[in-house]
């Protein structure tokens, strides 16, 4: 009995069906093992595991069920038709995450350094096709080195086919792109068109153009991790939401996220039994937010006071810190939280803020997944720099998302909600269904020093003393337009609640609108602002 060697060839066949078999069990145990003990060890080395190691800790142990195991690339010249290893270089199947199905393709760059070539392209279209079909998410573990150069175009066209599929399924099954390698050229397109994107420091980068082109280029010198490392692209571009010190704890924390999403568009999220009480009350936050506007406070105290436990998945955490977006459960059930963050910018909205919550607004909105809104704005960031950046039409996504999204939306004032940063942030008058506000609630054009300023600014100027007239001034326009229910007396809030009781309020208010309905009118798609 002989097995094919890596050229495809044997000397000599099985004449039985048990040696058939037994030929199918070392032919399997090899495409396990991979090409080598050297390469896994340098693998190792590396500070990687290997594409079938990290496989086991995505997936529920012994649920893998593996597609395609015994395929061979069939490309001639440069060598290649003497290497023919089994997998071609990407592991794809299925399996579960807690006992729900999961579709996966993690690339081995042990096997012509995970490049991607016809047969390896091939594969990953159809776990790709597999997903959709079967309604289920698509996690894809990166660690390649792009195109196959002996392959040509024939890989090239390959990323195109991948692609194609990842804007298919955009919206119709979650899709996660966990960062384990490098990743550069135009195969960090795919990464961009998904939900999600994972990264591990110091051994993931992602860059179009890597340091010796840009060197080439421009002159500056810059490493592979400043470039397109996981923090450049957690804090500084956006690319990724979320970075981890190793793969072990970025895997499991693809785990949990797997586990607050619906299996595709036409599921709800998995609910989860909750022990917190939904009536508990939440006295801490009379104290946590601060009456006088002008006074920061974290806002995160806030969402861990309000949610299950105490729990939440904050979603692009060191980007755009002025704005939250976070996943947790209310009385078990999936909510999408966006929030504003005194803390930084003092919460104020800019181009990156509108951007992230944009993103993830829909995100919620074609998952199923209802929104919160806390809102306490000042207003959008001034200055030359976000006017001349394109400010209004980056806004107008934050805008637009809220706008077309259906899902169950509930808005919450704690404090100020000032000019068109209170009309983009889900207030009533863009189709929040409901619309509530704490007693500190401050909703006006702008903050009472402004509008005090231009309204009354011939009767300060002609004042003996123009300070005290001022004082005097905002005094007045406080007294008349800001005062907590102004909003409320004119239907523009539900209603007014005792912050230690806005738990109860919202799972109350979220289960009421658990089967609300929306249509929206008859189109291929709209045209959002870009």
């Amino acid at each position: 009995m002989t097995v094919l060697d890596e050229a495809g060839s044997s000397a000599g066949e099985p004449t039985d069906a048990r040696g058939r078999v037994a030929e199918l069990a070392e032919i399997r145990a090899q495409a396990l093992a991979g090409p080598s003990e050297k390469a896994t060890e340098a693998q190792h080395a590396k500070g990687k595991l290997t594409a079938r190691e990290r496989i086991a800790l995505l997936l529920d142990e012994g649920s893998f069920q593996e597609v395609e195991q015994l395929r061979r690339h069939r490309a001639q010249g440069f060598g290649l038709e003497a290497k023919k290893p089994y997998t071609d270089g990407v592991i794809t199947g299925w399996g579960t995450v807690e006992g729900r199905t999961v579709f996966v393709y993690a690339h081995d760059f042990r096997i012509f350094g995970g490049a991607l070539g016809e047969a390896h392209a091939t594969k990953i279209h159809k776990i790709m096709d597999m997903a959709i079909a079967a309604g289920a998410p698509l996690v894809s573990l990166n660690d390649g080195a792009g195109a196959r150069i002996q392959e040509g175009v024939s890989a090239l066209a390959g990323y195109g086919g991948i692609f194609q599929r990842n804007t298919k399924a955009s919206g119709v099954i979650p899709q996660i792109s966990v960062m384990l390698g490098p990743c550069a050229g135009g195969a960090a397109y795919s990464p961009a068109l998904t939900d999600f994107v994972f990264m591990v420091r110091d051994t993931s980068q992602m860059f179009i153009t890597g340091p010796d082109v840009v060197r080439a280029v421009t002159g500056e010198e810059i490493s592979q991790n400043g470039l397109g490392g996981a923090d450049v692209h957690a804090e500084t571009s956006g690319v990724c939401h979320f970075a981890y010190d190793d793969e072990e704890t970025c895997l499991a924390e693809v785990r949990y996220l797997i586990a607050m999403l619906p299996q595709n568009n036409r599921e709800n999220p998995p609910v989860a039994p909750s022990d917190d009480p939904v009536e508990r009350r939440s006295d801490v936050l009379l104290d946590l937010v601060p009456a006088d506007g002008n006074r920061p406070y974290d806002m995160t105290k806030v969402i861990e006071e309000l949610v299950d436990d105490g729990d939440y998945l904050e979603v692009h955490e060191r980007w755009a810190r002025n704005i939250i977006c976070a996943l947790a459960r209310l009385d078990g059930q999936v909510v999408g939280i966006v929030a504003n963050q005194p803390q930084s910018l003092a919460g104020v909205l800019d181009i990156e803020a509108s951007e992230k919550a944009a993103r993830f607004v829909q995100m919620c909105d074609a998952f199923n997944i209802p929104i919160v809104t806390l809102l306490d704005v000042p207003g959008f960031l001034p200055g030359v720099d976000q006017e001349h950046g394109g400010i209004i039409r980056h806004g107008a996504k934050l805008l637009y998302a809220y706008c077309n999204a259906t899902v169950p939306r509930i808005s919450l004032i704690l404090r100020k909600a000032y000019g068109g940063a209170y009309i983009v942030m889900d207030s009533q008058s863009i189709g929040a269904d409901l619309t509530y506000a704490w007693p500190t609630n401050e909703i006006a054009v702008m903050g009472a020093e402004g509008a005090a300023n231009v309204i009354f600014r011939r009767q300060i100027a002609a004042a003996e003393d123009p300070e005290a007239m001022r004082a005097r001034m905002v005094k007045e326009y406080k007294a008349e337009l800001m005062h907590p229910y102004y909003a409320a007396e004119r239907g523009l809030v539900d209603d007014v609640i005792d912050p230690a009781e806005t738990r109860a309020v919202l799972i109350n208010s979220l289960a009421m609108l658990r089967n609300k309905h929306a249509d929206l009118p008859s189109r291929k798609h709209g045209n959002p602002p870009q």
